[in-house]
């Protein structure tokens, strides 16, 4: 974890870091829209994926669906919280404060390291993967997590090591979690045979 914050802000890395965000913000809208609709659509999808799964769960009386809506909302509320810990212990300023040249084309705020955006898309996906592991749950999830984190550095608001930072706090959060959760209902389980 402590290479995770000293990595982005040596000097090597700090200028391999603005290079590839360079080649990658255009001051061109070219693909802007697109890629704003898909950092937009993040919230949507973290809120949204435990919703519909819970609904479905109690419509259906599927415990194990409604079980599973609540272990994505415990991932993404563990996930929010290391992101925002390590947000402002790191305190990190945005590119486009640093480098006038970046051009900023959507809303970020806060510190940027590492991408809240990223860190969702990536818990939602890796908890969704683990609780659904069929490649027609994982190839989407991932693929859109990947262009959640991509579409921050074309719009100008995170370094490349934020978004590797972001996807590894998001997946590591949702794994603790997955393995929490596994570890809690076999606990429960063998207790209540005993009892």
């Amino acid at each position: 974890m402590l290479l995770l914050l000293v990595v982005p802000f040596s000097t090597h890395s700090q200028n391999f870091d603005i290079q590839i965000l360079r080649s990658v913000n255009s001051p061109t809208n070219h693909g802007d829209q697109f890629y704003k609709l898909a950092s937009n659509s993040n919230n949507a999808i973290i809120l949204g994926v435990p919703l519909v799964l819970g609904v479905a769960g109690l419509i259906h009386k599927d415990e194990n669906m409604f079980s599973n809506a609540c272990v994505i909302v415990a991932a993404d509320a563990i996930n929010l919280g290391f992101t925002y810990a390590i947000k402002y212990s790191v305190n990190r300023t945005r590119p486009f404060n640093t480098y006038p040249d970046i051009v900023k084309k959507t809303e970020g705020g806060g510190p940027s390291f590492p991408s809240g955006h990223t860190s969702g898309a990536f818990a939602t996906a890796t908890i969704l993967s683990l609780e659904y592991p069929k490649w027609y749950v994982i190839a989407p999830s991932f693929l859109w997590a990947g262009t959640v984190g991509y579409s921050r550095m074309v719009l100008g608001v995170h370094y490349p090591s934020d978004v590797l930072g972001g996807a590894i706090v998001g997946a590591g959060s949702a794994y603790f979690s997955y393995k929490a959760n596994k570890w809690l209902t076999k606990h429960y389980a063998t207790k209540h045979v005993h009892d």
